[in-house]
């Protein structure tokens, strides 16, 4: 991958020191993203709580040993992600739950679903074989988005050759790529998992522009990207506005001589 302008990756003889602790958010992510969807496929409505729960404690014990801006983040990233369900599945219809409905578990799962790009994207392992992981990547994805156009597949799915393509995009000019590496692997699997579990399913057309979608479409860790370069971009911000105001505060309802 010579002939690409890689200003954002790290350097190619980075020795990043391997952190137990990112191998374990991911391994620990993987597994219960598995347990979870493969449980709701099946099981009854109100277990989608209890698979909440479960998913806010462990999003809070992983949040407790991150630095205020990755919370930051997570907490940006979670309320955009939440945001975008409620308009692409309940309004749009792009992909429709078993029940109809958000359940329950899916803001705590984007909150793990972050933090696990975040922490596959600062590991040693993606440190260390940045550029080897993304020609993996685009490999994988670009195999995967020519399949569904071709006669082979059971489902056309141009959306995923163009969601390719603003994948790529993502992952060559954006400023956080090692976290779209990572937010490739997580959310693709995730999606696989749903899918084939029946959890959900995605219209075979796409509701805002009429071509035709896989189920998932195979670029879809182009609409996670999205949520993470949200995150990403907005945590600063938001950081900055909540100090002032906090300040604000100290400073009116604190006495003089105090």
């Amino acid at each position: 991958m010579s002939f690409f302008t890689l200003p954002h990756f790290p350097h190619q003889n980075c020795t990043a020191v391997h952190n137990l602790r990112d191998y374990k958010i991911a391994i620990f992510t993987f597994v219960t993203v598995t347990i979870c969807l493969t449980t709701d496929g099946y099981a009854p409505q109100f277990m989608q709580y209890f698979l909440a729960f479960f998913g806010w404690v462990f999003l809070f014990a992983f949040l407790r040993k991150e630095c205020r801006y990755v919370r930051t983040q997570v907490a940006v990233a979670i309320t955009f992600a939440v945001i975008g369900e409620y308009f692409a599945s309940i309004y749009m219809h792009g992909y429709i739950y078993r029940f109809g409905n958000i359940p329950a578990y899916v803001p705590a799962g984007h909150g793990l679903v972050y933090l696990t790009a975040v922490a596959l994207g600062r590991s040693a392992l993606f440190q260390r074989f940045a550029r080897h992981i993304a020609l993996l990547v685009v490999c994988i994805c670009g195999i995967w988005a020519l399949w569904g156009i071709s006669r082979f597949s059971a489902r056309q799915d141009m959306i995923g050759l163009v969601l390719f393509v603003v994948f790529l995009l993502y992952l060559f000019k954006g400023r956080s790529p090692m976290v779209y590496l990572g937010a490739f692997f997580i959310t693709s699997w995730l999606e696989i998992i749903g899918t084939s579990a029946g959890t959900w399913a995605w219209a075979s057309m796409d509701p805002a522009s009429g071509l035709p979608q896989g189920n998932p479409p195979s670029g879809v860790a182009a609409w996670y990207c999205l949520v993470d370069a949200v995150a990403i971009a907005g945590a600063a911000p938001l950081l900055i506005i909540m100090d002032k105001t906090a300040n604000y505060l100290q400073c009116r309802y604190t006495l003089p001589g105090k």
